[in-house]
């Protein structure tokens, strides 16, 4: 491991950071909003402190390992949310605690989507739109985009790359090179991004509604520039758009670029993840719309609307809202939070434990229970045409396990701090899952749970966000040993 190397790229990685205070700077300016200084100083405090990283530094060259790609990743992941809650506490509204801050930046970064704050609609808009474009950088991740674009990085890029993309088949590249590789996911990444402004201001938000939204819908974040969320615009069309690019941005992006390459749509077809993907999702918005129409809930279109969209933005670990789901009736509440375990596919934007990983656990299933009726016979077990090794495999068990005990750990947790059952059992879930709303007292706000508990919520959104072993890995003995 060599110290000078990681902190020569985390300066630059955090200067980097701070040009991404101009946007809001320049909102703040547009709206006379008077909170451009809040962005000033946290562009300021970034730019000194990752020069102080990198000039001492600048001359350290060595190949990156996949320990170092591990150290750096956690780091900066957790130096960018310190950092991006400056702007939260140097502005004065919102007038945040340095709880809070944290919080709502670590939120934002992660795609997790759950914020303390309320009264949104009426915050300055350098500071709503500062929210949306946080979600934005975090969801295909600002590690991936220096990969791209910052040549310095060099060869050991593959490292930062391989513990930044989601999902058990890390080692897959579209490209060649990995800086190409990195590219392509964020051509495809702004590309939908735009597309996605584009439509939503064709259907009626203004310009500055729709770029904010695009930015938290194509990121599978949930942010809003309300706090109605999308039920503030109450339109169909918007929905739907909406409920469209959840599900585009939860699939693939390496499948996206495939599809691309080849020019071939079938490419979705044949991909099985896709394919399971889009039959859960079908499913699940089918029993959604029954049940609501069953019990009387709805008695119109609406119900069909509200559906599809509920079912959609919990599966996909989105958030967004166009109705309260958490006082539908029956099972449906549990049901659409417990969707959100599974979440989106492998290299996606999305949260959960992604739907690859369900698939595999569900395949392994089926294969023991065929050796309990043929205990001679071998199986393998199959992605499509591919074989899935044996180390994979056992990955994907461990992945589950892990998580699981994780949960009952963070659970024990918040119960520790004074909140009930309902909303300690929905809050970590929705964390560790970077949903965003949960149940309970946190079914619109985490504004009123105790401070420890926030914190708490914090490690489970880095969690879920670089899938455990990224993080739990530096708590080994045997990561440090030489």
């Amino acid at each position: 491991m060599s110290v000078f190397v990681i902190l020569r790229i985390l300066g630059l990685l955090l200067v980097l950071f701070s040009l991404t205070m101009v946007p809001p700077m320049v909102i703040a300016q547009i709206f006379h909003d008077g909170n451009w200084h809040a962005f000033g100083v946290g562009m300021a405090i970034s730019v000194v402190t990752g020069a102080l990283l990198y000039w001492p530094n600048r001359h350290a060259r060595r190949e990156l390992r996949t320990r170092d790609g591990f150290i750096i990743t956690v780091l900066f992941w957790s130096v960018l949310g310190l950092f991006g809650s400056i702007p939260f506490i140097v502005s004065s509204d919102p007038d945040l605690t340095f709880t809070d801050a944290v919080f709502e930046s670590f939120s934002g970064l992660t795609t997790t989507g759950a914020t303390v704050l309320s009264g949104i609609d009426h915050l300055p808009d350098s500071i709503r739109f500062y929210r949306q474009q946080l979600q934005w950088l975090g969801g295909m991740g600002i590690v991936v985009l220096a990969v791209a674009i910052l040549p310095t990085l060099g060869i050991g890029g593959m490292q930062l790359y391989r513990t930044e993309i989601p999902g058990p088949l890390k080692d897959s590249k579209l490209t060649p090179r990995i800086t190409e590789t990195a590219k392509a996911l964020w051509y495809i990444y702004v590309i939908l991004t735009v597309i996605c402004a584009l439509a939503y201001w064709l259907a009626g938000m203004n310009w500055f509604d729709a770029i904010g939204h695009s930015f938290a819908t194509v990121a599978v974040g949930g942010f809003s520039t309300y706090d109605a969320s999308i039920a503030h615009f109450d339109s169909a069309t918007i929905e739907m758009i909406c409920v469209f690019f959840m599900i585009v941005s939860s699939v693939s992006f390496g499948l996206h670029f495939a599809v691309w390459r080849e020019r071939r749509l079938l490419q979705y077809i044949r991909d099985p993840e896709f394919r399971f993907f889009v039959t859960f999702l079908g499913a699940l918005v089918a029993i959604t719309i029954v049940t609501l129409f069953a019990t009387g809930t709805y008695h119109d279109a609406t119900g069909i609307r509200h559906g599809i969209f509920e079912a959609v933005s919990v599966a996909t670990t989105s958030g967004f809202s166009v109705a309260d789901f958490t006082l539908w009736p029956g099972v449906l509440p549990i049901m659409l939070f417990m969707a959100a375990f599974v979440g989106a596919c492998s290299g996606s934007a999305g949260g959960g434990m992604k739907v690859i990983r369900i698939l595999l656990i569900l395949k392994q299933g089926i294969r023991e229970v065929h050796r309990l009726i043929h205990p001679n016979a071998v199986f393998v077990v199959k992605l499509g045409k591919m074989r899935i090794s044996e180390g994979v495999a056992e990955a994907v068990w461990g992945f589950f396990s892990v998580y699981l005990m994780l949960f009952v750990v963070m659970l024990l947790a918040l119960l520790a701090t004074g909140l009930d059952q309902v909303t300690a059992w929905s809050a970590v879930g929705s964390a560790l899952n970077n949903l965003g709303p949960g149940l309970g007292a946190v079914s619109t706000d985490y504004g009123g749970i105790p401070t420890v508990a926030k914190w708490i919520l914090v490690l489970a959104m880095m969690l879920g966000r670089l899938e455990i072993f990224t993080i739990l890995v530096l708590f080994s003995p045997a990561f440090w040993r030489r």
